[in-house]
C-alpha cells in the first residue's frame, strides 16, 4: 500500500471514528483470463487476482454496534450484532453483513467494531468488487476471532453468503481467485473439486489489458440466475436420458457431440455447447500459456468472446462492440468480456509498443458508436487477501 494511500485512509478513518485505526486488511479484484460462467458448472476457469481491491480499515469499539462507511459509497451504515438480517435498505453495507452473519452462525460472538472500506475497484464493472469486500471481511474476521478457517473455507464460507444472504447463484471463482492468489500468476481452478495451480504469467512483451465499457451491468444478477437455470435444465435432460453426469462440466466434447441429439430446447443446447466448448478451451489455454504460445492463447480468448456471445447471450452491445474494435487493433492478439456480461470490461492481451495506440484508437472508436469513453487498466497479477498492518 503506496504511503499516501496509507495516508488518506488513517486521515479518512479518523474523521469517521474520531481515532485511528487499529488494522488495515486489503483484498484484491479479480480479472478472469478465460473460462465464464463455467464455474457453477463445476468446470475449469483461469482467473488471476489484482493489485486493485478492497481496504478495510478497523478498530473495535466497547458497545455491541457495527458502524460502517465507505468511500465509495454514499450511504454510511450502523447495525447492532444481534441484528444482522439482508435488507434491500442496507445497499453494499448486505455483503460485509452477510459475512458477520457466517460467522455467528458458525458460533463466534462478533465484537463491536468501526469498520471504513474503500476500494480502487469501479463499481459494477465484473473484477469481482463484491467478492473483494466479502472477503476482506471475512479475513479480517478470521483473524480477530482466531478462528482458524483455511483461505479455502474463507471462499466457501463467502460463496455460500453470496448464493444464500445476498441471492445471486454465483460459483466460487471470484472469491477463490481473490483467496488464493498470488503476485506474477494466475490460478488454473477445477471448480468442482477445488483442486487448482498456480501458474507463472508469462506474457512476455504483452500485457494484459482490461478496457471498462463504463455500462453498469444491470441485467447481470438476474441473468446469472437465469443462466444457471438453464444449465440445470439442461443437464436433467441429458440425465433423464441415461448420461451419467453429476455436472455439465463431466461432459467431453466427444460425448456432447453424440448426446446433443437429445437437448431439442435450441436455448438450452446453446447453454450446454457453451459450457463444453469453453472448459476446453480454458484447458488449451493453460497449456498455451505454458508453451509461451500466446498468440494461441489469444485465439482461445477470441473464441470464448464469441460463445459467450452467441451460445451463452450474456455480451450485449458494449461488450460486443469492444469485442470487434479490440480485436482489430495492431499489436492485440486475444480479447474478450470478463465477469457476468451485460455490461463490465473485456480482458485483451496487448504489446507493451502497442498499448498507447491500443487505447486511443479503441477510446475513439467506442466513443464515436455509444458516447461513452471508455476506461483502461493495465494489468498486474497481485497477491491475494492479507493483512497490511
Amino acid at each position: 500500500m503506496e504511503t499516501i494511500e496509507r495516508h488518506s485512509l488513517t486521515k479518512a478513518f479518523q474523521a469517521f471514528a474520531n481515532e485511528e485505526p487499529s488494522s488495515i486488511y486489503f483484498s484484491p479484484g479479480r480479472v478472469n483470463l478465460i473460462g465464464e460462467h463455467t464455474d457453477y458448472n463445476n468446470g475449469y476457469v483461469f482467473p488471476a487476482a489484482l493489485t486493485m481491491g478492497t481496504y478495510l480499515a478497523i478498530r473495535f469499539r466497547p458497545d455491541q454496534l457495527i458502524q460502517m462507511k465507505s468511500e465509495n459509497f454514499p450511504e454510511s451504515f450502523t447495525h447492532v450484532t444481534s441484528s444482522l438480517s439482508y435488507s434491500s435498505d442496507h445497499s453494499w453495507s448486505n455483503y460485509p453483513k452477510g459475512v458477520m452473519r457466517a460467522f455467528q452462525e458458525l458460533g463466534y460472538t462478533l465484537p463491536g467494531m468501526n469498520l471504513l472500506y474503500y476500494g480502487t475497484l469501479p463499481n459494477g464493472a465484473g473484477l469481482s468488487s463484491s467478492a473483494s469486500i466479502e472477503m476482506v471481511t471475512a479475513f479480517f474476521l478470521n483473524d480477530v476471532l482466531d478462528a482458524g478457517l483455511s483461505r479455502s473455507e474463507l471462499a466457501q464460507l463467502c460463496q455460500k453468503v453470496e448464493n444464500d444472504y445476498i441471492g445471486v447463484n454465483s460459483g466460487i471463482m471470484d472469491q477463490y481467485a481473490v483467496g488464493l492468489g498470488k503476485e506474477a500468476h494466475a490460478l488454473f481452478i477445477h471448480t468442482g473439486t477445488l483442486e487448482h495451480e498456480l501458474v507463472p504469467l508469462a506474457l512476455g512483451a504483452y500485457s494484459i489489458v482490461i478496457t471498462n465499457t463504463n455500462k453498469k451491468r444491470g441485467l447481470a444478477d438476474s441473468k446469472y440466475n437465469e443462466r444457471r437455470s438453464e444449465c440445470e435444465q439442461g443437464l436433467h435432460i441429458l440425465q433423464k436420458e441415461g448420461y451419467p453426469l453429476d455436472s455439465l462440466s463431466d461432459l467431453t466434447t466427444a460425448t456432447w457431440a453424440q448426446a446433443k441429439t437429445v437437448v431439442t430446447n435450441n436455448t438450452l443446447k446453446k447453454r450446454v455447447n457453451h459450457v463444453v466448448t469453453e472448459n476446453s478451451r480454458v484447458k488449451q489455454a493453460v497449456t498455451f500459456l505454458k508453451a509461451h504460445d500466446l498468440k494461441s492463447l489469444g485465439a482461445c480468448m477470441n473464441e470464448s468472446h464469441r460463445s459467450l456471445a452467441d451460445d451463452y447471450e450474456v455480451t450485449g452491445y458494449e461488450l460486443d462492440l469492444l469485442y470487434m474494435i479490440q480485436k482489430d487493433q495492431e499489436g492485440c492478439i486475444g480479447t474478450r468480456m470478463t465477469g457476468a456480461g451485460f455490461g463490465g470490461c473485456t480482458v485483451s492481451l496487448v504489446h507493451h509498443d502497442y498499448i498507447d495506440a491500443f487505447k486511443e484508437n479503441v477510446s475513439f472508436l467506442y466513443e464515436q458508436k455509444t458516447s461513452i469513453k471508455p476506461d483502461f487498466y493495465v494489468s498486474l497479477a497481485g497477491d491475494g487477501v492479507k493483512k497490511l498492518d
